[in-house]
């Protein structure tokens, strides 16, 4: 694995006339920022934790906390680690019985995990793909 930057979510962009949303991730102690287009579930589920507005039922991000935290999980960081033909890939690493464990995800939902937190679960991206998008 390359080195990690660590990154936080520095903009949500959500337009009701196009499918997909923009969220921007900005270099925690630096300049750089890039986007991720993302779907509106996501972006709405990101906006919605970011404004603090929690739904009266759990949504899908929800329910996937509660599942990793009832099988014993404590949720570690995301990792976003690589880019092919323009998609991004991610995992979020999740602590349970003292091993590391890895789970591939799309970078929207991972981002969208990270903010149902308090705080928010650390975002890093792996270096080589930071240097290709900025």
């Amino acid at each position: 694995m390359a080195a990690l930057v660590e990154m936080e979510l520095s903009r949500i962009i959500i337009s009701e006339i196009n499918d997909q949303q923009v969220i921007y991730l900005h270099e925690v102690d630096g300049e750089r920022e890039f986007p991720i287009l993302v779907g509106m579930f996501e972006a709405a589920s990101i906006d919605r934790r970011v404004r603090g507005d929690v739904p009266p039922r759990p949504l899908t991000h929800d329910l996937i906390k509660s599942v990793i935290e009832h099988f014993g999980g404590e949720p570690h960081d995301i990792i976003i680690n690589s880019l092919h033909e323009h998609t991004y890939y991610a995992m979020i690493r999740i602590m349970h019985n003292g091993e590391l464990m890895e789970i591939d995800s799309r970078p929207s939902d991972a981002i969208a995990l990270a903010m149902h937190y308090d705080p928010p679960l650390p975002i890093f991206v792996e270096g080589d793909v930071l240097e290709a998008v900025s």
